[in-house]
């Protein structure tokens, strides 16, 4: 079935829902009717996956009564309930439930989809400590793999060894495991994965003591992230008995650990965990990390798999999942201070590594007033602190244009003099017109011709100037381009802002960079107030290359007109770079994270005034934009860059590191993709 664009599982999602359910102690026909209750609802949710607690249909507090016949046989008469219940619902259900299989009593996971018993996954660990006696009543699962079980009228497969993969959802493969048994060293959860499960399913019991929440939490987040799968634990809550203990009905689903959903502890009522799993994601984890791949070879899984058809709506259902705006910069305060503390330190140490390494070369740094320059100069100028140099060594130079305002002149030379560097300025105006004379440019003989000729003139002299400033002073050229302006090609190659002896910026994105400063600002990292002013007044200006004198109407050159906003690029970028995700995905994660300006969280410190909205037709514009200058424009510039640091996880684009690519690739596959998702919306 061909799904609409603003499906979310057209792009790779499907709907996870972790329950807890008030239950009744042996009494299964009201917890079925509460399974039922809280089924319907994810059924309205468009949700493809309902994970309940262990031994729901019972409670898991039964104890003794629980080898009772009555309870047993109305057990196993719920299970067929829920079965036909369920042929009306969406969602695969996945209910806790002690089970008779010949001479023994199974705590089993029973998973339910459309009107079919599709199989049954027994505990495979029994805890029997402390508080826990489960091998009083049940025999372990352990090994029963390749086994049948009838159930009712009903038979299905039994064993720990089942998966369950959705034939309609490419890469829906769910395994189910019951508490203790992510509790172990090698959980049946990590062979599932290895085996292709992306969804592990945790049906929990567990007693609530202090700290006991935190535990499972680690546990299941790290289990997300080793196995690079999404896991959702589901505990029991209200009803149990409390003759000895208490119960909290924590819920949660992880992604390849990161936290997606989780509802309150200590519940009154039914609540549901609800996030939308990005199986594309977790896919394209797996494919990268061979290692992964090479475990399954040394353990060899060997589980079995039971298909079926999910049938996902068409509908729009939303997206379930916080997508950021800014994906290389966190919204959560801690988190990006944290961000901004390692990114910054990993730019100082690379840059004292590479000074002490060559004889303590004079750091020469071209000061622009612009974003970059500026955050590149305050990496020096903590580099030399480090090294317990003065900062007086740092060699820095404004070099003025035909179209440099005085603004962004005079906050370089302000914030140069106020870190303590070196600073002169270099009119480059005489040697750019002797140039231009020379090849006989129309600008030479008066003409306004602000060609690209016009503007890398400028750029290539005032790089030849920092070369030969770094000869005559001892010196090394501290490249200040930044991961964005390299993804886009957006520098001027070889005699150029594009070299440099070390670029500290490389694997910084632009949007990040500004958080930095900020960032450097608020913690004083070497600066005093009158620095911070000079610091606000370069965040609050806009960027330019400032190559091409103002317009007639008074606007200044600006990059984001010209090439598209910074806040797109670096979207695309993220996504491309760390994912390899299809375009029409990337859009569509863009105009749910953009489309509404007044929806979900901004990082820290980005001015109210600031905040704006794209809608899909303007991210489709500079997607394809992207697209074109990524794959098949600035591979040739990005595979001769200098040496700098890798920043962000999601990686660098050095040839040397993380972004391999052919010079003279094309762009044909993705925008065809993009097209065929966009047909109104993309260009020829």
């Amino acid at each position: 079935m061909s799904l609409p664009f603003e499906s979310a599982y057209r792009h790779g999602f499907a709907r996870i829902a972790a329950c807890t359910i008030p239950v009744a102690i042996a009494d299964p026909v009201a917890n079925a009717d509460a399974v039922l209750a809280t089924a319907r609802e994810c059924d309205a949710e468009a949700v493809a996956v309902a994970l309940f607690p262990e031994l729901c249909l019972t409670g898991y507090s039964i104890e003794d009564l629980v080898m009772q016949d009555a309870v047993l046989d109305a057990v196993e008469r719920q299970i067929e309930r829920l079965v036909e219940a369920s042929e009306d619902l969406f969602p695969m259900l996945v209910v806790g439930a002690p089970l008779r299989h010949r001479s023994r009593l199974y705590n089993c996971a029973v998973v339910i989809h459309r009107g079919e018993l599709l199989g049954v996954a027994p505990k495979s660990y029994l805890p029997t400590y402390r508080e826990f006696y489960e091998r009083r009543w049940y025999a372990p699962g352990d090994d029963q793999a390749g086994k049948d079980i009838r159930v009712g009228a009903l038979e299905a497969p039994f064993g720990p060894d089942l998966l369950f993969e959705a034939l309609d959802v490419p890469g829906l493969v769910i395994h189910a495991e019951v508490c203790e048994d992510v509790w172990v060293p090698i959980p049946p959860s990590a062979a599932a994965a290895l085996a292709g499960a992306t969804v592990l399913l945790n049906l929990s019991g567990s007693p609530i003591t202090i700290a006991r929440a935190e535990d499972r939490k680690d546990l299941c987040q790290s289990q997300s992230l080793r196995c690079l799968a999404a896991y959702a634990y589901a505990a029991a809550g209200m009803g149990e008995s409390t003759n000895d203990l208490s119960w909290d009905g924590q819920t949660m689903i992880y992604e390849a650990g990161s936290l997606l959903a989780e509802t309150e502890r200590f519940p009154d009522g039914p609540r549901h965990s609800v996030a939308d799993v990005d199986l594309d994601r977790l896919r394209q984890d797996r494919l990268r990390q061979g290692t992964f791949d090479d475990n399954r070879r040394t353990y060899d899984p060997r589980l079995r798999t039971v298909h079926f058809d999910l049938e996902p709506p068409a509908a729009d259902i939303g997206l379930r999942r916080s997508t950021d705006r800014f994906p290389f910069v966190p919204d959560d305060p801690a988190r990006l201070a944290q961000d901004c503390y390692e990114a910054f330190n990993i730019q100082v140490s690379g840059l004292v590594q590479r000074l002490q390494a060559i004889g303590h070369p004079k750091p020469v740094i071209g000061v622009s007033g612009g974003l970059d320059s500026t955050h590149a100069l305050l990496v020096v100028a903590r580099a030399m602190d480090r090294m317990g140099r003065p900062r007086s060594d740092i060699l820095a130079y404004t070099m003025p244009g035909f179209a440099t305002s005085d603004h962004t002149k005079s906050n370089a030379i302000a914030l140069a003099e106020s870190v303590g560097a070196s600073i002169r300025t270099i009119d480059i105006r005489p040697a750019a017109t002797e140039i231009l004379e020379g090849i006989e440019h129309p600008f030479a003989d008066g003409e306004p011709v602000y060609d690209v000729t016009f503007e890398n003139v400028q750029a290539g002299i005032r790089t030849d100037f920092l070369f030969r400033l770094a000869n005559q002073n001892g010196g090394m050229v501290i490249g200040t381009s930044d991961l964005s302006e390299l993804a886009l090609g957006w520098a001027t190659y070889g005699v150029g802002d594009h070299m440099s002896h070390y670029a500290v910026n490389a694997g910084v994105p632009k949007t990040l960079i500004q958080h930095l400063i900020r960032w450097v600002i608020l913690h004083r990292e070497g600066v005093d107030e009158a620095e911070a002013a000079v610091l606000q007044s370069v965040l609050d200006t806009e960027i330019s290359p400032e190559l091409v004198p103002m317009t007639q109407d008074g606007r200044l050159q600006s990059t984001e007109d010209r090439i598209g906003p910074y806040a797109l690029h670096d979207f695309a970028l993220y996504h491309v770079l760390r994912f390899g995700f299809r375009p029409s995905k990337i859009a569509y994660l863009a105009a749910q994270a953009w489309g509404d300006a007044d929806a979900g969280a901004w990082p820290p410190g980005f001015p109210a005034e600031d905040r704006y909205a794209y809608d899909l037709p303007t991210v489709a514009k500079w997607l394809q934009v992207f697209l074109r200058r990524y794959f098949a424009f600035a591979q040739f510039k990005r595979s001769a860059i200098p040496n700098g640091p890798k920043v962000s996880p999601a990686g660098s684009l050095s040839p040397r590191g993380d972004w391999r690519a052919p010079s003279d690739g094309n762009a044909n596959a993705w925008i065809a993709e993009l097209k065929a998702a966009l047909p109104e919306l993309v260009e020829e």
